[in-house]
């Protein structure tokens, strides 16, 4: 059961129109508390029915014995289509008080401006959150943030030991740059006789963390316009290129990317997905392979940050209860709650106190790969910066775009720099279609 959002590839430019306007206007529009928590207001998630209708329940029935005079309709939705649905509702003015956001749908509508400021209209509120996950809810364009931070994974490093032993390389020295990432691929590969292969050669996850670890101006300062075509992103094309020729990764894989689970469990591949929820999988699914796994933190490369992946609450900017509506988005995502949700699915809290529960903390015995994992995913959301994230502007669409070249550099079938200027010309026009949209 997947928990994450939905994305549409060609949303942003198909559905930008009708959305309200950008500018002073909508700016001047924020909602306002009135010191009365109190009204009616309607929450929206994503797919948690019926898994987790007991934990959300649960804590709206609190947060309305706490607040007696209000009153949370919850709604749960699918996965499909969530984002239209998203636009549909934003068209009729009916979008929910509170709902749950991915990046994406983030942008979608906080750029438009339906979403309230919420470090207006909670200033206490950006103290209790992670750095990293605060700020990935900050709009260049705009001054504000326009989510609350809900629940965030981070990345990990995930290898398979025994493999990683038979190419010849220190179980205790695992990669801490892309470069030497790419080096110890390599040797796998040198190393395998195609027995097995170091990681899947579709980009679509790799980017543009990968990038950015490397030093690879993504974005300019004005956040307008995507730079990446760059000396350091064209060693990249041609390392990931070279790799895929050697073998370093399943030839298949370039262009499908859901067999992962399943090739790792196999004992053909050395390196997981980087995600903690991964490790519980192959635990349940994969046992004796989950015995041979090991975790490290992620790859950190000259930033010397990781990645995170964040899911929102965002508040309607013209909600008839503002108090209600942020006082509940805050009561989702405090310390508390969020650590109960992470106990019944491989998730970590955005809220700072609740990274310090001693749940995310002990190690145990330092040798079982999800207790482990937990922990170092814990210790870096402490420290996790907005450096590594996938900045707001890259969107699936963007993604899609840059992904679509980049599969055809890697697999010999264009140069990497002509890739690269093509997959950079086809994003930045993207990204000016998006701006025009914002003005109509």
């Amino acid at each position: 059961m997947s928990i994450s959002l939905a994305t549409a590839a060609a949303l942003l430019s198909t559905a930008g129109c009708g959305l309200g306007g950008s500018g002073d206007d909508n700016d001047a529009k924020q909602p306002e508390r009135t010191g009365k928590v109190s009204g009616r207001i309607t929450f929206r998630t994503l797919q948690l029915k019926p898994v987790f209708t007991a934990y959300v329940q649960g804590v709206i029935d609190a947060f309305e014995e706490k607040y007696p005079d209000v009153e949370v309709e919850w709604e749960d939705v699918p996965g499909e289509g969530y984002n239209e649905k998203l636009v549909a509702d934003a068209q009729a003015g009916a979008l929910p008080d509170v709902v749950n956001l991915n990046t994406d749908s983030f942008q979608l509508l906080a750029d438009r401006g339906m979403l309230a400021d919420v470090a207006k209209l909670d200033p206490a509120a950006r103290k209790e959150y992670v750095p990293g996950a605060w700020d990935q809810y900050r709009l260049p364009a705009r001054e504000g943030v326009f989510a609350y931070p809900w629940y965030v994974t981070p990345e990990i490093l995930t290898y398979n030991k025994e493999l990683f032993a038979k190419a010849g390389l220190d179980v205790n020295k695992p990669p801490t740059t892309v470069e030497q990432f790419f080096d110890y691929s390599e040797q796998i590969a040198e190393r395998s006789g195609g027995e097995f292969s170091a990681f899947m050669a579709d980009p679509r996850s790799r980017l543009p963390g990968d990038w950015q670890k490397m030093g690879v101006p993504v974005l300019n300062s004005s956040k307008d316009a995507f730079t990446f075509d760059s000396p350091k992103a064209v060693e990249w094309v041609e390392r990931m290129r070279e790799l895929y020729a050697k073998g370093a990764m399943p030839k298949e894989s370039l262009t499908k990317s859901d067999d992962i689970s399943q090739l790792y469990g196999a004992d053909k591949l050395v390196f997981g997905p980087g995600s903690p929820g991964f490790i519980r999988d192959i635990r349940k699914n994969a046992p004796k392979v989950y015995e041979k796994t090991q975790v490290q933190k992620a790859v950190t490369g000259v930033l010397g940050h990781i990645g995170i992946y964040t899911q929102s609450l965002g508040v309607r900017k013209d909600t008839k209860s503002p108090d209600a509506a942020a006082e509940f988005a805050k009561w989702v995502t405090n310390g508390p709650n969020q650590v109960a949700f992470a106990k019944e699915v491989a998730i970590y809290p955005s809220n700072a106190r609740g990274l310090d529960d001693p749940y995310f903390s002990d190690k145990g015995d330092g040798k079982d790969p999800e207790t482990l994992a937990r922990a170092l995913g814990a210790e870096e959301l402490r420290e996790a910066q907005l450096d590594a994230n996938t900045p707001v502007e890259w969107t699936s669409q963007i993604g899609d775009a840059v992904v679509l070249e980049m599969q055809k550099a890697i697999k010999g079938d264009v140069e990497p720099k002509a890739a690269l200027a093509k997959a950079q010309e086809a994003a930045n026009k993207i990204l000016a279609q998006q701006a025009g949209q914002r003005k109509k």
